[in-house]
């Protein structure tokens, strides 16, 4: 059912006819920017969360147990936790310190750096479910004088309980005495229970029930092993809401969800945590962790802000990626979303085109949106065009538009020839190679590339 133009579900109809063509500029200009994208993602509209939610990052606990990922040097994390702030992460995970002594002096110094700088970021550590692990994040807490949430962790699945020889009275017990020694000491506890999307429903309800009278004020939800499906996701958050609501704690005791990706499915179930009312997400700067890593911290925060469901400025989110990798020594891989090499290169023809005719139009929201579903200038990032084997003439021109490389037919004739003879995009090298050859057959003024050409311009480039 429509009203006034408008579908029962919010979205707006697609316009039967398409906007304006070459020859009417002044009535394509004045295409509504909403009547130029049909929006299929909005038809079944996904209301905004109504309840407050926030992040958690994990980078410099979960995501430096990744095998690949070095420990970063304290500067670093502590420049890292910045960043976190300035992206409007209300929570961080910075250590384990009972991992050992450089562990625990970190987690010191970062607690003490919160404080200090004035961060919106609630401090937490982690250890598991035991009074040596618990009482090395009191003792940290205590020397920076920073109130460290303590996240104490125990496996709870079947499989688990198996292979360690557990059984549910072994679990209780452990836990309780160690939440019981942080609530003593006065701190925050929030109870994890490692592989909860595989664990028995009758294991959870004693070991939840039990934590929350001890004082456990967070139940974390673990995907630990990358199994859950948003389905999952769905049916656990429910169940766990449920429980909490039957004790008469509603409000009380919170949510969060904390996954991993080894499906591929750790975004989208993160979202899907939070449609379901999760309170808190955790994730990690590049999506590092164990194995194939954890919920990506930065396409999360992408993917809320392209929602309308956070609000925070993100201008820094590709310094924070880039600060993680280079901190971690773990390379962006040149296809990640936003941060990546290629997320908004390209050297085909046909796309390039359309970017070029969008920006020579000085429509930079066009431009960003007709082969991007990101768009690039609102996080800092520019489009790039590049020639390779599917360019076509447009490319050329741009390119050397663009370097202050004056066009002539010749030349780009010459680009263009070499390009199509090629199995890779052309290098700044390797044009200013055909410059110069162009220049040395009689090319003149007009084939002559500025100076200091030959210097690559910020972008990606073939390895051989």
């Amino acid at each position: 059912m429509r009203r006034n133009g408008v579908q029962k579900n919010g979205s707006r109809p697609a316009k039967k006819g398409p906007p304006a063509r070459s020859g009417m500029g002044a009535a394509h200009a004045q295409v509504p920017r909403h009547d130029v994208i049909y929006d299929w993602n909005r038809v079944r509209t996904v209301p905004r969360p109504t309840h407050p939610f926030d992040l958690l990052d994990e980078t410099l606990r979960d995501g430096v147990q990744s095998p690949s990922v070095t420990d970063p040097a304290l500067e670093d994390k502590l420049k890292i936790l910045e960043y976190m702030h300035a992206l409007g992460i209300g929570a961080a995970d910075i250590g384990l310190p009972g991992a050992g002594r450089r562990a625990f002096d970190d987690v010191v110094a970062m607690a003490k750096h919160i404080q200090k700088k004035k961060l919106a970021i609630e401090a937490s550590a982690a250890g598991r479910t035991h009074v040596n692990d618990i009482r090395a994040i009191v003792e940290a807490s205590q020397k920076s004088g920073v109130p460290l949430t303590v996240y104490a962790f125990i496996g709870s699945s079947p499989i688990r309980m198996w292979a360690e020889q557990w059984d549910t009275e072994f679990l209780l017990k452990t836990s309780l005495e160690a939440i019981d020694f942080a609530v003593k000491e006065g701190l925050n506890v929030a109870y994890v229970t490692e592989d909860t999307i595989r664990s028995a429903p009758s294991t959870l309800d004693r070991l939840f029930r039990a934590v929350v009278d001890h004082g456990v004020k967070r139940l974390v939800l673990c995907d630990t092993v990358g199994h859950a499906t948003p389905d999952g996701v769905r049916s656990l958050i429910g169940w766990t809401q449920s429980l909490i609501a039957g004790m008469g704690r509603q409000g009380e005791v919170k949510i969060d969800w904390h996954g991993h990706n080894d499906r591929g499915l750790a975004l989208v179930n993160a979202i899907y945590a939070i449609e379901c009312g999760a309170d808190r997400v955790h994730g990690c700067g590049l999506g590092v962790g164990e194995r194939v890593g954890n919920t990506s911290m930065d396409q999360l925060l992408l993917n809320l802000k392209l929602l309308g469901w956070f609000d925070h400025d993100l201008s820094q989110l590709v310094p924070y990626v880039k600060k993680v990798s280079e901190a971690c020594r773990f390379p962006i891989p040149k296809n990640y979303p936003l941060s990546g090499e290629d997320a908004f290169r390209t050297a085909t023809g046909v796309h390039a085109a359309a970017i070029i005719k969008a920006q020579k139009r000085g429509d930079t929201w066009l431009s960003d949106r007709v082969y991007s579903g990101v768009p690039a200038s609102e996080f800092g990032k520019d489009q790039v065009i590049e020639i390779g084997h599917m360019s076509g003439m447009s490319n050329v021109r741009y390119y050397c538009e663009k370097r202050g490389i004056p066009v002539d037919d010749a030349l780009c004739q010459a680009i263009l020839a070499r390009a199509k003879s090629c199995a890779w995009t052309l290098t700044d090298e390797e044009v200013a190679e055909i410059i110069a050859a162009q220049r040395q057959a009689g090319g003149g003024e007009a084939g002559r590339a500025p100076e200091g050409y030959g210097t690559p311009l910020p972008s990606p480039r073939r390895t051989l």
